[in-house]
């Protein structure tokens, strides 16, 4: 997840998730992380960072969960641009016209911005992972808890100041609404572009299903303060490769710079510690895999 909370130093990716089609695993070249995570004093030593691989048979299904309530206004998004790490799409957020509630939420959140994590191909991208696997990018939507603090920056650094929803991308078919975002990635190609984006509901970019994990986490990029209540939808939704190929060729790099293509964006996964995912959904049908009983087998009497 990316905040610009305080602008960090031009990046060039290390860090590769090789990835089989159901699990992914973890190494790294000979340089261990992506710059924007090697300094020391940048890495708090906290108990709740993120992101986590997710496993099934160990979340917590919890029944006072609520339903997730989200009301966006498309009149607040604002523009989209290149921050030299993603493309992020920006909310006006003086109001509470573009709001989450409910949920494992107590107050309203304010949307701030989206923006997405992508591998360099299919095999990885997604910062999250389900049981060790994979997917190929990740959507953020990024909010803010407006009654508890006067702007997203205190917001982003104190406990329960942010809550960011986590939508997994997978690959299937087009995905209609996402394709006016890809439609204006040529324009923001290069690092510190921006452009005017007006009228759009990124509810369009979740899945129909409701149900979803939580837990407390961290930002995934410096200051990686440990504000974040995690909403992770257990639905992906589809993309196509060639929507996922229009985000690879935007550029960590400004213009008249030496190219790097954006592409890796990701934080490595963090470990649990001792924390609870809990999710909203029953999931009691993985734990009970019956074996086939075996045939009796009679034993014939003389």
């Amino acid at each position: 997840m990316q905040v610009t909370v305080e602008k960090i130093p031009d990046p060039e990716v290390h860090a590769v998730r090789p990835c089989s089609l159901y699990t992914c695993t973890y190494r790294t070249r000979n340089r261990a992380l992506h710059p924007l995570w090697e300094s020391v004093d940048l890495v708090p030593a906290g108990e709740r960072q993120s992101p986590i691989n997710i496993r099934w048979r160990d979340s917590v299904y919890d029944p006072g969960l609520k339903p997730l309530t989200i009301s966006y206004d498309p009149a607040t998004c604002l523009h989209i641009w290149n921050n030299g790490y993603s493309f992020l799409v920006e909310f006006e957020d003086s109001t509470d016209k573009s709001v989450i509630e409910g949920g494992p939420l107590e107050d309203n959140y304010r949307l701030k911005q989206f923006h997405f994590h992508w591998g360099a191909i299919d095999a990885w991208g997604s910062e999250h992972t389900v049981d060790s696997k994979c997917y190929p990018a990740e959507l953020h939507l990024v909010h803010w808890n407006a009654v508890k603090f006067e702007n997203f920056e205190d917001a982003a650094l104190e406990e329960n100041g942010l809550a960011v929803i986590g939508v997994f991308l997978k690959l299937g078919k087009q995905h209609k609404e996402l394709q006016k975002l890809v439609d204006t990635l040529p324009s923001i190609k290069h690092k510190d572009t921006l452009v005017e984006f007006g009228s759009f509901d990124p509810s369009c970019l979740m899945p129909t299903c409701p149900d979803y994990w939580t837990y407390s986490g961290s930002l995934t990029t410096p200051p990686l303060s440990e504000s974040v209540t995690w909403i992770i939808k257990k639905q992906p939704v589809e993309v196509d490769h060639d929507q996922l190929e229009q985000f690879r060729t935007l550029l960590f790099t400004s213009e008249g710079e030496k190219e790097k293509r954006m592409v890796d964006n990701f934080r490595p996964l963090q470990p649990l510690m001792n924390r609870t995912v809990r999710s909203s959904f029953r999931h009691d049908y993985v734990l009970n895999i019956q074996a086939k009983p075996k045939p009796s087998t009679s034993q014939a009497t003389p």
